[in-house]
């Protein structure tokens, strides 16, 4: 009687076993669900954390580093606002105009800027250079330029690139503001530089992108294509690809310049940047494009107004925002499909591009700087 008893719990015993190890197999094999701060930063609901009011904003990009965000103005002027809560560090104004969108690193922030004559004067285009310490925007050098850069300011190690109205292709030193060297084109470039494998990239307004040895200027080779080019060129894969106003994307070899394909769009393409294995192009069409290195068309998608401004990209996301709507437009770059909207309360009109700083997305508007984050009370900077 004994023994039948034990084998009773013995056998029971083994159905607990078996009952627990099932449990256990499917909470193991049981999707996990993120947490919601860990999800895609684009695809997540965002709100406007702070907005800095302005009624002076520019068509140039902000520049920024790990911490702040520094907002070119007009009459010269450009504050230092922290990504986080908006607050004011510094004003500066430097007198002219800012004349191409600003670049920082962890000690300046380096600002292009013209001269511009008092009413009834001849008017001047004399350029100059700055470099603003982070700590309180004072000038530590500035280089006269004979024509104000255009486009944007690129950094690559120890120099600094820009463009001139004059056409003159320049490497500075960031350090002093010296002239590595200077070359002379002859139509205006009005795009961002683009630094990479020992060369550098320039887009200019008679359709030619021009490749420039990095070190000493050199041009190594020139593609003309029959639009202006006014956007960044992304490098992959040894392909320098980018838009131009002829409505084409292109991609050329990074060591001969030989063309190797190109994709047609509907309108002129003035942003275009890698999306991790693919190529990502915003036309003025009002369709974005995703497409393959090889030049295939992954998906296209239509926005809600024309893209002049440089998307935003993280992780699988990508940000764009369109002139005449009021919204900023979130696409998942797997599909093209929305994940987001973000809604700045009035009509974008401006071409800057948005800008990430701390798990804060920044858009600038006509009235001021839009700092979309994770849903806090809203707080709002005023300019004096």
């Amino acid at each position: 009687m004994l023994k039948l008893k034990e084998l009773r719990f013995l056998a029971a015993k083994r159905v607990v076993f078996l009952i627990l190890f099932t449990i256990v197999l499917m909470v193991s094999d049981a999707p996990s669900v993120p947490h919601p701060d860990s999800a895609p930063l684009l695809s997540q609901p965002l709100t406007i954390r702070w907005k800095y009011g302005s009624n002076v904003t520019l068509n140039l990009t902000p520049a920024y580093d790990s911490e702040r965000v520094y907002l070119p103005l007009a009459g010269g002027a450009i504050v230092s606002l922290k990504a986080m809560d908006g607050q004011l560090f510094w004003r500066t104004e430097i007198g002219g105009e800012l004349s191409a969108s600003p670049i920082a690193d962890d000690s300046n922030i380096y600002v292009a800027s013209e001269a511009i004559a008092p009413a009834g004067e001849p008017t001047k285009s004399a350029g100059a250079l700055r470099a603003l310490g982070r700590e309180g925007g004072v000038t530590q050098w500035m280089t006269p330029l004979v024509k104000p850069l255009r486009g944007s300011l690129a950094i690559s190690g120890e120099r600094l690139f820009g463009g001139g109205s004059d056409g003159r292709a320049y490497a500075f030193d960031k350090r002093t503001g010296g002239i590595f060297w200077s070359i002379a084109f002859q139509t205006p470039l009005s795009a961002q530089p683009v630094a990479q494998g020992g060369r550098v990239y320039f887009g200019a307004e008679d359709g030619t992108l021009f490749a420039l040895e990095e070190a000493t200027g050199k041009l190594l080779w020139r593609y003309r294509t029959k639009g202006a080019i006014r956007g960044p060129a992304a490098v992959a894969d040894g392909m320098v690809f980018f838009g131009s106003g002829d409505g084409y994307v292109y991609a050329v070899s990074a060591d001969k310049g030989q063309l190797i394909w190109r994709k047609r769009t509907g309108g002129g393409v003035e942003a275009v940047g890698l999306a991790g294995e693919a190529l990502l192009a915003a036309s003025l069409d009002n369709f974005a494009y995703l497409l393959s290195l090889k030049g295939s068309m992954i998906w296209r998608r239509q926005l809600p107004g024309r893209i002049s401004a440089q998307p935003l990209t993280i992780q699988e996301a990508a940000l764009f925002t369109p002139l005449s709507s009021s919204n900023a437009v979130v696409l998942a770059l797997r599909d093209g499909k929305q994940l987001n909207s973000l809604s700045a309360g009035e009509e974008l009109t401006s071409s800057a591009s948005p800008i990430v700083v701390a798990e804060t997305v920044f858009v600038t508007t006509e009235h001021g700087l839009l700092a979309f984050a994770r849903p806090i009370a809203a707080t709002t900077k005023t300019t004096p």
